[in-house]
């Protein structure tokens, strides 16, 4: 015969099986996106170093598209067509992934940090010319690939002008949405 007590043990034990599994499969997907983050932007890198055959190209539209978020890529690809338009140069004056126009590198760590369900931030650690450079990268899950939403600089004192983000030499909110020009 039943008792209240078995009942209450089997659903106990019912329920403790259910948030285990559920933490396993949660578990089990954020290694997954920490794994495919890490090669997202492992490739990257690994261009810029000695074994590397080139560095990344982002210009052309579908080269940014492959490597941005499609507000980002889009505001890119705007300013690289207006800048050849004009003869002139974009708004970017060195390179994004190095914050730099010249590398000499030959090493690099990253650090995957889940921030959300279908988001992470990659920090991105190497010596540059003798100088330690680190790069923060946000990232964003489209259609099972990665993204870069945003990418973060660091800035010296006697850089107080310069962007210190991606998305602000585009005059890009973090939300997406362009900024007023004032």
């Amino acid at each position: 015969m039943l008792t209240r007590r078995i009942i209450l043990h089997t659903t106990a034990y019912f329920i403790a099986v259910c948030l285990a599994t559920n933490r396993l499969a949660t578990a089990g997907s954020a290694v997954a996106g920490d794994a495919s983050a890490r090669a997202f932007i492992s490739a990257i890198y690994n261009s810029y170093t000695p074994d590397g055959a080139d560095p990344v190209r982002i210009d052309t539209g579908r080269k940014l598209r492959r490597y941005f978020e499609p507000a980002l890529a889009e505001a890119m690809n705007k300013d690289q067509e207006n800048a050849a338009k004009h003869h002139d140069e974009g708004k970017l004056g060195s390179d994004p992934f190095i914050d730099a126009q010249d590398w000499d590198f030959r090493h690099f760590d990253v650090a995957i940090k889940d921030t959300a369900p279908g988001k992470a931030t990659a920090t991105v650690t190497f010596v540059n010319f003798g100088k330690q450079v680190t790069i923060v990268l946000d990232l964003i899950a489209i259609k099972n690939d990665w993204r870069i939403y945003d990418i973060r600089w660091q800035r010296e004192d006697g850089e107080p002008d310069a962007p210190a983000t991606l998305r602000a030499v585009f005059a890009l909110k973090p939300n997406g949405a362009p900024t007023s020009a004032h």
